[in-house]
């Protein structure tokens, strides 16, 4: 008999479905009396966390809600926020964290699409709630959250949020999932084109996707991470898990300010962070303060060009580059530093930052391939594909789409609509998105090539190039700049700056200067762009 005919069978005992929600128990357990959560004058340990938490699931039950429910949030970076990443999944219901920065009409499609059947919301946003649910055909119970630091005090009429968590019990005895693929959450991509599309999470990929982030993040215990990057994006990449299986302290912040920023960091010894490349210079413009210890930003989109690296350098960060989509949980593939980089010179390290890196630990596949033959291509830093991944931290697939979700999934890979290349020593490197490709008389111009010329000019601050139409060539580049403040430049100047670096074909025909339009995290988006031309 072979060792895997042997008879042993799976059993409570011996496997028991992966989900971060046990995170939080085993913190309570065993660190009860570590601050957990701090906002404003609030404080609070990992004891009274879980008991808020678990309330919150009783009380969840308790109106009938359960598996597979959707509850919906529109809340800031509070501790009620990180409170719904626990007690929601505790009740078996699917949390919905929604971009509070949408339209109304785009909410409302995300309430309907999603079926919520009760809304937590923060009293800033209940105008918006408002004109949401007028557009919407679901009448969903609104729960409202009174926080001491929102800048208004609206109100739908709905029950308060502390009076919702006095319906539940600490003693709740909530259930694990069924089955560690059973929904924890439930995504919105930023739907540049149409409608945005629900990603659906599972708990196997939470929890792993958590574990990852300590790894690539190079998290020791007891950290104490600054929230600037919205948990309403990717689940705030997983990182509510995250710290709270180190135990570490949630640091809020309900906008991201430089100044608050700067303070929260200094008090509390903060060590993580993440955010946009457009935090790094929001910290950099306000008055920098001593920090009592070195901080890591983890930072994804465009890398930082070479002046901020040296400048976050200097002011006591460690930038670490990270890669990924809403459909992998966030961050999945990281740059990983090799100690050797730190005596290159600055040019040669901002070089190697500006590559998206290698895999995380928890993510299987990671392939730059020929989307048509569904091969590897040469590792020569130059072959040009689309970024393939596959494993574990890629998400269930779209809610009520399942030909967007074969398409995704085509092949048994991911297909990220990202084109990059690989360098022989594994790491890969975006080059642009297949939709971002400009096409001039038959080649192809990587926008993201364009825009890192344009950003080693010392007065660029942000830069972004689409294709602008042709009547010769087809498509040429165009060029949108926002100059750092105080700083000029003219057309002439940026073209000559690009031609001095780029082939001709390459050069943008137009330079345009304005405020570029950006997500809620930073990212720049580029269909508005399009839409000016």
């Amino acid at each position: 008999m072979g060792i895997f005919d042997d008879g042993l069978a799976r059993d409570p005992a011996n496997h028991q479905p992966l989900t971060p929600l046990l995170f939080l128990e085993r913190a309570a357990a065993v660190h009860p009396h570590r601050l957990a959560v701090v906002h404003g004058e609030t404080r609070r340990d990992y004891a009274t966390l879980r008991d808020r938490c678990v309330q919150l699931a009783d009380a969840l039950a308790r109106r009938g809600l359960g598996r597979g429910d959707t509850v919906a949030v529109m809340l800031p970076n509070i501790p009620e926020m990180l409170e719904c990443h626990y007690g929601v999944p505790m009740a078996g219901c699917v949390l919905n964290a929604i971009n509070f920065r949408l339209d109304a009409s785009t909410i409302g499609y995300i309430l309907d699409h999603g079926e919520a059947k009760l809304v937590i919301v923060d009293r800033e946003f209940a105008p918006l709630l408002e004109a949401a649910l007028a557009l919407s055909a679901r009448r969903p119970t609104v729960i409202e959250v009174n926080d001491h630091a929102a800048p208004s005090e609206n109100t739908l009429g709905g029950q308060g949020y502390e009076a919702l968590l006095d319906e539940g019990h600490p003693a709740f005895a909530w259930q694990m999932p069924a089955d560690e693929w059973d929904a924890i959450a439930l995504n919105y991509t930023s739907g540049t084109t149409g409608r945005p599309k629900g990603v659906v999470y599972h708990h196997r990929g939470a929890h792993l996707a958590a574990i990852g982030n300590v790894l690539a993040g190079d998290m020791q215990r007891h950290p104490a991470y600054l929230w600037t990057l919205p948990m309403f994006h990717c689940n705030g990449w997983c990182f509510p898990w995250t710290v709270t299986a180190l135990a570490g302290t949630h640091v809020c912040l309900r906008a991201v300010r430089g100044a608050a920023m700067w303070s929260l960091m200094a008090e509390h010894g903060v060590s993580h962070m993440c955010g946009a490349p457009i935090v790094m210079s929001t910290l950099l413009s306000a008055p920098a303060v001593a920090l009592p210890r070195q901080v890591r930003f983890i930072t994804a989109g465009a890398p930082p060009p070479e002046a901020v690296l040296a400048a976050m350098k200097s002011a006591g960060f460690v930038v670490v580059h990270v890669y990924g989509l809403t459909e992998c949980y966030g961050p999945s593939v990281v740059q990983e530093w090799h100690d050797e980089w730190s005596a290159l010179p600055d040019a040669d390290q901002a070089a190697l930052m500006a590559r998206q890196g290698v895999r995380y630990h928890m993510l299987e596949g990671l392939s730059v391939m020929d989307p048509l033959t569904m091969t590897p291509l040469p590792a020569d830093g130059v072959t040009m594909g689309e970024v393939m991944m596959r494993g574990n931290m890629v998400s269930k697939g779209y809610l009520k789409d399942a030909e967007a979700t074969r398409k995704a999934f085509g092949g048994g890979w991911f297909h990220t609509g990202d084109l990059a290349v690989t360098y022989p020593d594994g790491t890969i490197q975006l080059k642009d998105r297949s939709k971002d490709i400009i096409i001039s008389g038959g080649e192809n111009i990587s926008s993201i090539e364009v825009e890192d010329t344009l950003f080693k000019h010392p007065a660029v601050a942000l830069a972004a190039v689409v294709a602008m139409a042709d009547e010769k060539w087809g498509e040429v580049p165009c060029a949108f700049v926002e100059l750092r403040p105080g700083s000029t430049a003219t057309e002439v100047e940026l073209v000559a700056h690009c031609r001095a670096t780029l082939a001709g074909f390459k050069v943008p025909k137009r330079v345009v200067f304005q405020e570029l339009p950006k997500t809620s995290t930073g990212k720049i988006q580029k269909h508005v762009l399009r839409a000016l031309l």
